[in-house]
């Protein structure tokens, strides 16, 4: 492909490919495909890639054609043939070679247009040794011929028998097992020109015809597998929307809100409002172990779990949660758990009541701008069936807000891998200490976003509470 005779330096220097270009009016450059494999299934997919390294990638980079006109070979390929444009370039001035590859993408042809004079030129015209393979040729032959493709002959049935013989399987009739049957190997063949005479063989293979199929079949199939996971989904994600607060019991003396920004469809992030009579509201926040459907039937199980045993949280807290986490030993697998943070408020009192059991520490931002951190009083839920906790208790006052939230917020992360952290996180509480308990999550839920606005990677779960007196 290169030119005869001595190279100057600035031969050499413009010899590098480095006017790579669309041809004019042909916005049609493709990526290389995958390369082909050893059995007809492969030759289809192109899945030839050997995680283990132990046997070296390989595959044909491309077959040369030389050609008289490159353009309007190019447009043959492209336009009558409906093939790819892979790469074209100058390695030289006036040095051009074009690659374009059928539509499957497995090897390429490279067109190069020979100097006059040159040996190459005597290779115009003459039968190329390119096969290509198609999975009906009787349906390929009357595409192109429609497009002005020439066809040496039309298309021929061949029924050719295996050089090896292999034995027939078995059967009821004994006397079979030793017959040996030679397997018949069919195809239809042709041949077709390209402008300048260069012929090659069109065939199809019932192999390669049968392995097509059942790709199909494979294809479809999986498609089908993800719809109905994709619906599925859906369904699952409205269902455990409905298991969060729908409505918020009033309180004369706080206002709150509270919000669930899952990663996935669906996650295993839980918060709730339990309305417990006699003028108290118990505040949950939970995190459970894993993430997507398991994490999410998980939160359904426990959210089922206290909400069905609440009764007893107003006078007995601890018997309340022991009940909770045996109920959760009992019904979810070895190795899962629970974070969970349950307050109970006495809206006559403002006296809160909680215990925090393994989550993170709930922040309880004074009126006079002082902090207070409500730590563990128990381990996780899931993990002991023998479990017990401590309720600590604290009073809220006019201007004091209370916030619960999940690691999602204090671990969500930017492009330098810096967390969001409870630092950053009591400072925007600070910041907008006078909005209302929903303004207040809402900045602080776009805090964050802004914060880390790649793929959010863990649900973000935020309670806001504001005492706001008599």
């Amino acid at each position: 492909m290169n030119s005869a005779g001595p190279k100057t330096d600035s031969t050499k220097s413009s010899s590098r490919l480095s006017d790579i270009s669309r041809v004019a009016g042909r916005n049609r450059i493709t990526p290389y495909n995958s390369a082909m494999g050893n059995t007809p299934r492969e030759w289809i997919d192109g899945s030839s890639v050997r995680l283990d390294r132990k046997d070296p990638y390989l595959r044909l980079q491309s077959v040369t054609v030389y050609v008289r006109d490159l353009e309007q070979s190019l447009g043959f390929y492209l336009d009558q043939l409906g093939f790819k444009l892979i790469f074209d370039a100058r390695i030289q001035p006036n040095r051009r070679f074009v690659t374009v590859a059928p539509p499957d993408g497995t090897a390429n042809l490279t067109l190069v247009a020979p100097d006059p004079g040159s040996e190459q030129v005597k290779l115009i015209g003459r039968p190329a040794p390119v096969t290509f393979v198609t999975e009906d040729v009787l349906a390929k032959y009357r595409e192109w011929t429609e497009r002005g493709v020439r066809f040496q002959f039309a298309p021929r049935l061949k029924r050719l028998k295996y050089g090896v013989h292999v034995r027939a399987p078995q059967s009821a009739d004994l006397s079979a097992h030793n017959e040996e049957h030679a397997p018949i190997w069919g195809g239809v063949f042709t041949r077709f020109r390209d402008l300048d005479g260069n012929s090659f063989s069109l065939v199809s293979f019932d192999e390669v015809t049968h392995a097509l199929e059942a790709q199909r079949r494979t294809i479809a199939e999986k498609l089908e597998f993800e719809r109905r996971l994709a619906q599925e989904m859906e369904i699952a994600k409205q269902v455990q929307a409905q298991l969060f607060p729908q409505t918020l019991p009033p309180l004369r003396t706080l206002e709150y809100a509270g919000t669930c920004i899952q990663a996935r469809k669906v996650g295993g992030d839980y918060y709730d409002f339990l309305g417990l009579g006699q003028e108290r509201l118990g505040f949950v926040i939970g995190d459970i172990s894993g993430k997507g459907i398991a994490a999410a039937l998980l939160m359904a199980n426990l959210q089922a779990n206290l909400r069905s045993q609440c009764a007893m949280a107003l006078d007995q807290p601890q018997r309340f949660l022991r009940s909770v986490n045996q109920l959760f030993c009992e019904n979810t697998p070895n190795g899962s758990f629970a974070t969970l943070f349950f307050a109970e408020y006495d809206d006559n009192a403002g006296r809160l009541r909680y215990a925090n059991c393994g989550h993170l520490p709930a922040l309880l931002l004074r009126s006079d701008n002082t902090l207070e951190r409500l730590e563990s009083t128990a381990t996780v839920l899931g993990v002991f069936r023998e479990w017990d906790c401590t309720i600590g208790e604290c009073q809220l006052r006019t201007g004091d807000t209370l916030a619960l939230y999940t690691d999602g917020i204090t671990e969500s992360y930017d492009a330098e891998q810096e967390e969001f952290g409870e630092g950053r996180l009591v400072e925007a509480l600070r910041r907008n200490c006078g909005l209302s308990p929903q303004c207040l999550m809402d900045s602080i839920v776009a805090e964050v976003q802004k914060f880390s606005p790649q793929e959010q990677h863990d649900d973000i779960t935020l309670i806001i509470a504001k005492h706001r007196g008599n």
